[in-house]
């Protein structure tokens, strides 16, 4: 799909995906954010729109809703650290809450490009030519960069765990 195809077909539902993103998120600014990240998802695969089966409209509502999704289910896991308040708490309970706060620490100190691919990849489960569309990375660059990320998470947190014992 070219820009223009793109500006005539896409940019025009945009307003109604803002009314469906508010509804989901009951916030203007939660809402234009989510607006905003499907516009450059959708921009990002243009070249295979036109293969769209359901429509553009139907494509953009589930992917703001699955991206509000995600979002709610991180700010519940950064919030209550992962762990049911229901469960018992026991002491390895706390110990698998301490390595994941700790290894989410460390996920944070990498660079933006190491961390937004990290991220997508081991995490929110993105196939490499997704990853490499939406940051514009080479598939070499892409592997170096994950290869570093998790050789440097590895490095940090053992260095960590020594310095523990």
């Amino acid at each position: 799909m070219k820009p223009e195809e793109f500006n005539s077909k896409v940019l025009p539902m945009r307003q109604e995906l803002k009314c469906y993103a508010l509804k989901l998120s009951g916030n203007d600014d939660d809402a234009e954010d989510l607006v905003q990240e499907v516009m450059l998802r959708l921009w990002n695969m243009r070249t295979r729109l036109e293969e769209t089966k359901g429509g553009m409209m139907a494509l953009a509502s589930t992917m703001a809703r699955n991206l509000f999704y995600d979002k709610c289910r991180r700010r519940k896991f950064s919030s209550d650290g992962g762990v049911d308040l229901e469960i018992p708490f026991n002491d390895l309970t706390a110990e698998v809450h301490d390595e994941v706060r700790l290894i989410k620490l460390i996920v944070e100190s990498l660079p933006p490009l190491q961390r937004q691919v990290f991220r997508m990849k081991e995490i929110e489960g993105y196939e490499a030519e997704e990853i490499m569309q939406i940051t514009g990375c080479s598939a070499d660059n892409l592997r170096k960069n994950l290869s570093r990320a998790r050789l440097k998470i590895r490095d940090t947190y053992m260095k960590i765990m020594k310095g523990q014992r």
